[in-house]
């Protein structure tokens, strides 16, 4: 049976709890955090012990640095180490740039790039000394194409900016034995969006449909695995051929 320690932001619902309970049927150890999902939390707790899974749930807002770094320590302390760090948390609105205010802008870098780096400064300790470890980021579909996006302004600018973060923290990791790599998923039935809005959007998508939860954990799956122990600094678009 597996010793494996994942620790999901964002693990409540949605791509997070896909993942969560992918990993409880392999037998992994899975904390995760959620702001204010309490009732899904719970039950997403239970399901990953259903699926032979150990679960923590703590409420935590990884935002605040030092709620980051309380959060690493409370898994160590747990369970000792940290197998597998996934940055699922990310906060998103849709508004003008020039409706936009000074906390919403802040709310988008806050929920979406910083996380990433407090949590890598506190967990790559333990990974570093056990020469092993992955880090998963959550980027968007078309982040890479740096263009103009009118309506999403930080939030686009904030997983640019998880490229550029994961690329630096695998090249600077990557002689300790750990894997950092962004996905980037498009439009996916996660529960997050309207079905009417998605409905709307399979058009614009060249494969014809709505992504599912279960594509994306596929290719966490693939990450974590042996089988992608050279791929690091990766971005892989999760998203039909949307975006590119």
């Amino acid at each position: 049976m597996s010793t494996n320690v994942a620790m999901i932001t964002g693990g409540a619902k949605g791509i997070g709890r896909g993942i969560a309970l992918d990993l409880a049927a392999k037998h992994w150890k899975v904390a995760f955090c959620y702001r204010t999902s309490e009732a899904d939390a719970k039950a997403t707790a239970a399901a990953i012990v259903e699926r032979g899974g150990q679960a923590l749930s703590i409420r935590c807002d990884v935002s605040d640095p030092v709620a980051a770094k309380q959060f690493v320590g409370r898994v160590e302390q747990e369970w000792g180490q940290i197998d597998a760090l996934i940055n699922g948390a990310g906060p998103y609105h849709r508004v003008n740039l020039f409706d936009e205010t000074v906390a919403g802008w802040k709310e988008m870098f806050d929920g979406n790039l910083h996380p990433i780096f407090y949590l890598a400064q506190a967990a790559t300790p333990g990974m570093k000394a056990r020469r092993s470890g992955r880090i998963i980021n959550f980027g968007m579909a078309n982040a890479d194409q740096m263009i103009s996006q009118p309506d999403v302004t930080a939030h686009y600018i904030a997983k640019a900016g998880v490229l550029i973060l994961t690329r630096t923290l695998a090249k600077l990791l990557a002689p300790h034995g750990i894997t950092v790599n962004t996905i980037s998923p498009g439009f996916i039935d996660s529960g997050s969006a309207p079905p009417g809005e998605l409905a709307a959007m399979t058009k614009r998508i060249p494969a014809g449909y709505i992504g599912t939860v279960e594509d994306t954990v596929a290719a966490v799956r693939y990450l974590l695995s042996p089988e992608a122990r050279y791929v690091n600094g990766a971005n892989i678009q999760i998203s039909g051929a949307w975006g590119i």
